[in-house]
């Protein structure tokens, strides 16, 4: 391919175009490798999942009571299933575009955001009256595992967290025990595979949010340090991604490099990119794969 990909609904395809290093999906760059933790548990796949303890260790990390929590198969389900259940709502992008494809969008209706915006990076206002709250990459932005406003959805991913997207495991805080229940009903029986059931006590427990925050802050600062000095300034953000609003030509320069970037296509702005915060021995590789804007 002499050219990146076609703009998508969503990152993480560089595997299918051959590049060095994919930043278009953004993952947390800190998380230690999962893949002992699952080939520990290899042993349950021959069995029927059971997610009583994964969501007794995760709702324990939330602080929130077990009734109120539903696992999901990523993130993508826990969105799928409260819009189902809410039918409609109202967006205002730039936005993810899994809400507007699952919604009935009605500008009445109760609002759904990202928290850090997806795909700017900016942590909403405290006062922010959203009805679903997306945290997908709160707990990387802030070190806590979720702001816990009551009253609202609040949806996470741990395949976030932990750079694990081949297995799926999200969630969904429902505002109190009866709407979860209907979410669990929703929810296709055995839709969170027995391996990530069995791996999330395990994952959880090598989780140490605030130093994976504060090493992303100093990671993410440095590449938005060059960013700008080579001319594409980022928007001001939290998270562990980069939005540049005015960067035509960027993503076809880096691809050159074998860098792949997230067009801003799929978020209404195609001439914007979003770039992931890299891994720390990978920093150098992409600030000197950098080019300068003419």
């Amino acid at each position: 391919m002499t050219g990146p990909p076609p703009p998508g609904a969503h990152g993480g395809r560089g595997h299918l175009v051959g590049v060095d290093l994919d930043l278009s999906a953004s993952l947390n760059p800190l998380a230690p490798d999962p893949t002992p933790i699952f080939i520990r548990h290899l042993d349950t796949i021959g069995d029927y999942p059971d997610d009583t303890r994964a969501t007794a260790a995760l709702a324990d990390v939330l602080q929130v009571d077990p009734s109120r929590l539903v696992l999901t198969n990523g993130g993508s389900e826990a969105i799928a299933l409260v819009a189902a259940e809410l039918g409609r709502g109202s967006v205002s992008g730039p936005e993810f575009s899994l809400y507007e494809r699952h919604l009935d969008l009605d500008p009445a209706a109760g609002r759904w955001c990202s928290d850090p915006n997806n795909p700017t990076g900016a942590l909403a206002p405290t006062d922010d009256d959203a009805l679903v709250r997306d945290e997908a990459f709160y707990p990387l932005a802030t070190g806590r595992w979720s702001r816990g406003d009551a009253g609202v959805w609040l949806l996470g991913s741990l395949t976030k967290v932990f750079a694990c997207p081949g297995v799926r495991m999200g969630h969904v805080i429902a505002p109190d025990a009866e709407h979860a229940e209907r979410i669990r009903a929703r929810r296709p029986r055995w839709s969170v595979s027995g391996l990530a059931c069995a791996s999330i006590p395990d994952l959880l427990d090598t989780a140490d949010l605030e130093a994976w925050s504060s090493g992303i802050a100093e990671l993410r600062n440095q590449l938005a340090e060059t960013l700008a000095e080579r001319g594409w300034p980022p928007a001001p953000a939290a998270a562990n991604y980069l939005w540049i609003p005015d960067a035509p030509g960027l993503r076809d320069a880096m691809f050159a490099e074998g860098i792949l970037l997230r067009s801003g296509a799929s978020f209404g702005h195609p001439d914007a990119v979003r770039i992931a915060v890299p891994r720390p021995e990978l920093l150098s590789k992409v600030l000197d794969a950098i080019p300068a804007r003419s």
